[in-house]
């Protein structure tokens, strides 16, 4: 009888590991930030600059679009907040956080990177890194935990401009591009529930399938993490440059 007891707990173990690692799978590597539409406008900069400028990008409150769920309204609601504050906030939150990211991931290559709001030294050759935001979305964050491959997927969306301005001379662009980051189509939880369904127990593959898509979702969604991995897919695009020019090693680039 102790023995049967003992089976039966190893076997409850094993089904819930399967099923940890099967919906943590599911869960994983999806989202992603992405640039398109490269353009070149000059020859790429052969001499490594100076320092490179990384200015806040261009945004409106209006173009901020907030969550669509009833809890997250309620939640404001209650705060005593307007929508168009929220708005102004998540502006303003987001703008930081990509300009903030973009040079913390040139630091970490070797470059000397600076957040900066006035021109740059007349005297260096530099590089500038400007760009508008197109779409600040944060989807619907039920839609995303419940359904999930796609639905109330949160989006940040920029346009960005590189410019070179050597020592004594006039700033020059040197590529525009779009950059974007989404939450990605991780299954939600009706989809994860048959992992554990088809270990044999759907209460425990509910109960994990929740508990993971509430960790996921903090990790990975939202427009703040869209705002990182798009920061991040800028930074490598700018790092491509300092390769082509000869100046920076492809070994710097992580990922």
């Amino acid at each position: 009888m102790f023995n049967s007891i003992k089976l039966i707990k190893k076997n409850t173990a094993r089904v819930a590991c399967i099923a940890i690692v099967s919906v943590s799978a599911l869960l994983t590597g999806c989202a992603g930030g992405s640039i398109t539409n490269t353009s070149a406008a000059t020859a790429q900069p052969s001499v490594r600059p100076d320092n490179i400028y990384v200015y806040t990008f261009d945004t409106h409150a209006d173009q901020v679009k907030l969550d669509g769920g009833m809890l997250q309204k309620l939640k404001t609601h209650i705060d005593g907040s307007s929508a168009a504050q929220k708005q102004a906030d998540d502006a303003a939150q987001i703008r930081e956080q990509v300009a903030n990211e973009i040079v913390h991931q040139l630091q970490s290559m070797g470059l000397r990177a600076i957040r900066s709001d006035i021109p740059a030294p007349a005297d260096q050759n530099v590089l500038m890194v400007q760009g508008s935001f197109d779409t600040i979305d944060a989807g619907n964050r039920r839609r995303r935990t419940l359904i999930g491959l796609g639905a109330g997927k949160s989006e940040v969306s920029s346009s960005v401009q590189i410019f070179y301005k050597p020592a004594g001379g006039a700033p020059r662009l040197v590529q525009s591009f779009d950059a974007s980051a989404d939450s990605g189509k991780a299954p939600g939880v009706a989809e994860t529930a048959g992992v554990g369904a088809a270990a044999g127990s759907i209460a425990t593959s509910a109960a994990l399938g929740g508990g993971l898509h509430a960790v996921s979702e903090t990790k990975r969604a939202g427009v703040s993490a869209d705002a990182t991995r798009l920061a991040d897919a800028v930074a490598k695009q700018i790092a491509q440059i300092g390769i082509s020019g000869g100046w920076l090693s492809s070994k710097h680039i992580k990922g």
